[in-house]
């Protein structure tokens, strides 16, 4: 059987340069992928459907990896609902057309647990996608989220375009974005206790009641479960996951089966970081899905498994922050 990637692929990452392009780019590199095509921002404006062309038209890419978006947490999403929504749809819309029209060997398109309902039956498989209200508190990145998923599987469904998605729990790692208001919660724990400790302050003050649950992956394992979809999963086979109907699947679940209530995540970063003072909490802020658990069984069974474990991860994570800290190339954007 021919593989379904080679190592002489052009492989374009799109959004080579935030935590999970980067991570993506690193691994792809070190299994020894030759042409690996990366482009700025300052080059190419994913949102400009003429620039996204004439890149494909100059550099020819046969793979295409869409790990670029406009990211944040809950605050970010309330305050810039326009920006979620419209710049991803442009961003996603313009990269998966063109790859259509250029006939790319296989493109992996990146989504969001955030698609799944607010009250989804826990674990949440895959099923699940469309059955119920989303949490509004990231309904616009949610929406163009589900619209790239749909938009990959139409493609495939009317023109054989080869699209796959993974749904990743949440990402933190190396190279997150650690703004105060904009980050996610692991990111924005980490500084938030980092500066506490640095400032000798005796409190601090986390959004929310911190009761919900949530499941996180490191950014380096979701990589390697990119990787190795794209690699080893073809929707067309025979023996490819389906859903409970029997349907063949083009978009799977990526998490590590854990989770933590948001409490007990604060108190581990402050550990780690040696914060001791008190943990307050503003329960006017919004705590967002009550508990976001993934079925992650069917890439598991695959042959996809996670290899480190939380407590592991955010020791590098903190590891990485303060290093990013001393020399000042902390993402805040």
């Amino acid at each position: 059987m021919k593989p379904l990637l080679d190592k002489n692929d052009h492989i374009f990452i799109a959004g080579h340069k935030g935590m999970v392009g980067n991570a993506i780019s690193e691994r792809l590199a070190d299994r020894n992928y030759l042409n690996l095509l990366k482009v700025s921002r300052q080059e190419v404006n994913l949102e400009e459907i003429n620039e996204v062309e004439e890149l494909f038209n100059h550099k020819k890419p046969n793979v295409v990896i869409i790990a670029a978006a406009k990211v944040g947490g809950i605050y970010a999403n309330n305050t810039y609902p326009s920006d979620f929504l419209i710049k991803n749809l442009k961003i996603q819309n313009n990269l998966i057309e063109i790859s259509k029209k250029n006939n790319v060997k296989r493109l992996l398109f990146l989504g969001s647990s955030c698609i799944y309902p607010k009250f989804a039956q826990q674990p949440i498989k895959e099923e699940y996608l469309l059955k119920s209200s989303l949490e509004k508190t990231n309904e616009w990145y949610a929406i163009a989220k589900i619209a790239g998923i749909k938009l990959c599987e139409a493609m495939k469904l009317q023109y054989g375009l080869d699209a796959i998605s993974l749904m990743p729990t949440n990402v933190y790692g190396p190279r997150d974005n650690y703004h105060p208001q904009n980050s996610h919660v692991i990111a924005g724990l980490i500084r938030k206790f980092y500066e506490a400790d640095k400032n000798n302050n005796s409190s601090v003050t986390c959004w929310g009641s911190g009761e919900p649950l949530r499941e996180f992956i490191h950014v380096n394992d979701l990589a390697d479960a990119c990787i190795f979809a794209l690699e080893n999963w073809d929707p067309s086979a025979k023996t490819s996951p389906k859903d409970e109907d029997g349907n063949l699947l083009t978009y799977l679940n990526v998490g590590t089966g854990d989770e933590i209530s948001i409490k007990d995540l604060a108190h581990l970063i402050a550990s780690k970081i040696g914060f001791q003072g008190k943990i307050g909490w503003d329960k006017s802020m919004p705590d967002g899905t009550p508990r976001k658990l993934l079925d992650s069984s069917k890439i598991n069974k695959l042959g996809w498994k996670r290899k480190i474990s939380l407590s592991k991860g955010i020791e590098e994570t903190i590891d990485s922050y303060k290093t990013q800290n001393k020399f000042g190339s902390l993402r805040s954007y």
